[in-house]
């Protein structure tokens, strides 16, 4: 009888094992409980997760992946650290002074692997936060691939921005053959203050700035100094276009014709920058083609004439060649040339005898 009856417990066991299979499972589940990310711009981004296991959960990381135009894709894994147990709430904070800063309306992909002492491991699925300075509250506007973000002054105030930007497109295209091929979003803040206090490392000169990986640029324009922020923007969005355009992975543009295509939208060199080239001309004091490649002085003096020149430049080159020669120009340095290397191409001369033909070229004005 004692046989028989362990006999029947074992039966009943199995069958209520098989009937019951949500049962079993949940001994050794491991269940994501919550997972969030919240923005405190311009500074951090901060994340958390709850879980729980039957067993310790031991090995918890977050991966990341911020918006941005790039050769692959890119993914940033943090390793959380924490005591193993069978209920974990954790969190992880992006650190902007770490990583530069991001710029208002970036977005961050994000998700969790977690996994327990048991080998269970759970991978949530991708989740976005965006970073925006809520700070403000902001209005738009948009006109074809431009989003124009602002929160001070009336609407007049930003179709004249947009206009500006849309005028500015159409320029660079008639003289570059240069066109958007990603979305473009401008953010108009009221004052540089302001500006600055949505940047992490802002110098104190700032009026705008274009983060082209991202497709966003920020600019302090008031209503009340607009002539100057339609320049700004003409320059800005030049940046951000030929960014999009050149981008590779061997080599950047030199400093020259980057500063130079900007300063050339912008439209008639302004005046102050015209002095300090003539001044140079007449005492023969010029800046090489080969120095004017590197990033430009920090002595301001020496950082005005750089742009006046690499104005100049790019004047000579487009008035002299033509649009289709300068769209052949990106379009080799897209492919990663190199500086003498794109010139001979398109145009028979190199760094040198650019300078030498460009020094002839304003030696007759």
């Amino acid at each position: 009888m004692k046989k028989k009856a362990a006999l029947l417990a074992l039966v009943f066991c199995l069958v209520l094992a098989i009937l019951s299979p949500g049962l079993v499972q949940a001994q050794a589940e491991l269940t994501i409980l919550d997972s969030s990310a919240q923005a405190e711009f311009p500074l951090r981004l901060n994340f958390n997760l709850s879980a729980r296991s039957d067993a310790n959960i031991t090995d918890i990381r977050l991966c990341y992946a911020v918006d941005r135009i790039s050769f692959a894709e890119v993914i940033s894994e943090a390793y959380i650290e924490f005591v193993p147990s069978t209920m974990v709430d954790v969190d992880w904070t992006l650190s902007m002074v770490k990583i530069g800063g991001l710029p208002p309306g970036s977005g961050v992909e994000y998700w969790w692997k977690v996994e327990d002492a048991s080998g269970n491991k759970v991978e949530t699925s991708p989740a976005r936060v965006q970073f925006d300075d809520e700070r403000y509250s902001w209005r738009s506007l948009t006109e074809g691939e431009v989003n124009l973000y602002w929160y001070e002054g009336d609407d007049s105030f930003a179709q004249e921005l947009m206009m500006a930007a849309q005028q500015a497109l159409v320029r660079l295209a008639e003289d570059t053959g240069a066109e958007l091929e990603e979305p473009a979003k401008l953010y108009i803040y009221a004052t540089s203050e302001d500006l600055m206090g949505a940047m992490i490392y802002p110098q104190e000169w700032t009026g705008g700035v274009a983060y082209t990986r991202h497709g966003i640029i920020a600019i302090g324009i008031s209503p009340g100094n607009i002539g100057w922020g339609k320049r700004v923007i003409a320059h800005e969005l030049t940046h951000l276009v030929i960014h999009q355009m050149t981008l590779n992975p061997y080599n950047d543009l030199p400093t020259w014709l980057d500063e130079g295509l900007a300063m050339y939208n912008e439209g008639e060199l302004d005046s102050a920058f015209a002095a300090y080239l003539e001044r140079a001309i007449a005492e023969d004091s010029l800046i090489s083609v080969q120095s004017l490649s590197s990033p430009f002085s920090a002595y301001a003096e020496e950082a005005l004439l750089s742009y006046a020149q690499s104005y100049s430049l790019v004047e000579f080159l487009i008035t002299g060649y033509g649009q289709v020669k300068m769209l052949e120009l990106l379009n080799t340095f897209r492919e990663g040339s190199g500086y003498d290397a794109a010139l001979e191409r398109v145009y028979g001369f190199d760094m040198d005898g650019l300078d030498s033909l460009w020094r002839d070229y304003v030696a007759q004005d």
